[in-house]
């Protein structure tokens, strides 16, 4: 059995604009996601928002098994940097972790550091530069608190923690994506490789899964616009503008090599899910239509 066919697809609520920030427009509710995601050929999605689906475990399972979906995950920002947020974070974690085991068999908490929080690093995403990281004392806060929300959960909820790296927040280029993960306990936490944001961050993905191999316990696939990212460094738009202005473009139209990053996941018999993620604002693009184009892109693959 090749990995590929271990290996399963999802999208997830961002995809239909549905994100962790306060943003104008109004979102698309959890009924029209869901029944999107499944019309597109999707088998599983991601939770989204605490209260953007059910939060009570025979509700939302009935909402996955009527269209035949699976619970993947749960993205939950924690302000990681601050040590006044981790206890706050841990207990949302928890929280999120708790409904995930009612209804899913292997699910992950996503954790992320609370992007968009930090002006300059939102301000600056997508070239960011040693004097824009983190300190050496703010690094130690950081990991400290990853680990603590991962243990709990992993203690209270029996749920595994990937951490996702993200522009626009404390962990964004492949330095910091290597930094956090060499201050972290391998068993404890895995990542979240996510291609778009590594590319975004000034990577390259099929280098990440070469270097991170089997730390990579979930993967998202999301794609990047080199013509748009050109354009946010000259023009020094923030994280926001870059997203508005559609960096995170159809799969197979921007710059991350896909048919490579499978040939690597292969490598390391990666047999998890695939998220894809085309992370919009509230009331951009046609949601649909991409996720449909996304899914025939993969199935060109064997996925």
């Amino acid at each position: 059995m090749t990995t590929k066919t271990r290996i399963q697809i999802a999208n997830a609520p961002c995809s239909w604009g549905v994100l962790e920030f306060d943003l104008e427009n109004k979102q698309a509710g959890y009924e029209q996601v869901l029944d999107e995601i499944a019309a597109a050929g999707y088998s599983g999605t991601e939770l989204g928002d605490w209260g953007f689906m059910p939060t009570e475990p025979n509700r939302l399972k009935d909402e996955l098994s009527r269209r035949k979906l699976s619970m993947v995950a749960a993205y939950v920002p924690v302000d990681l940097s601050d040590e006044r947020a981790h206890a706050e974070g841990v207990d949302r974690a928890v929280k999120t972790a708790r409904l995930l085991k009612n209804v899913a068999e292997h699910p992950f908490i996503v954790l992320a550091d609370e992007n968009g929080k930090n002006e300059l690093r939102t301000k600056n995403a997508g070239r960011i530069k040693a004097d824009q990281q983190l300190a050496d004392g703010a690094w130690s806060t950081f990991a400290r608190g990853a680990e603590l929300v991962a243990s709990t959960v992993r203690e209270k909820a029996n749920v595994r923690t990937v951490f996702h790296h993200h522009g626009a927040g404390f962990v964004e280029t492949p330095s910091e994506v290597e930094r956090f993960l060499s201050l972290t306990d391998a068993d404890l936490i895995g990542l979240c490789l996510d291609t778009g944001h590594y590319t975004f961050g000034g990577g390259d993905a099929v280098d990440a899964v070469r270097k991170y191999g089997t730390r990579i316990w979930h993967v998202h696939f999301k794609d990047c616009s080199p013509k748009v990212h050109e354009k946010s460094r000259t023009n020094q738009w923030d994280y926001f503008q870059s997203v508005r202005n559609g960096i995170f473009c159809n799969l197979g139209t921007g710059s991350v090599k896909f048919d490579r990053v499978l040939s690597e996941l292969d490598a390391v018999q990666y047999s998890g899910w695939i998220v894809v993620e085309q992370d919009i604002l509230p009331g951009m693009g046609t949601p649909l239509e991409s996720a449909k184009r996304n899914r025939g892109f993969l199935e060109s693959f064997g996925l």
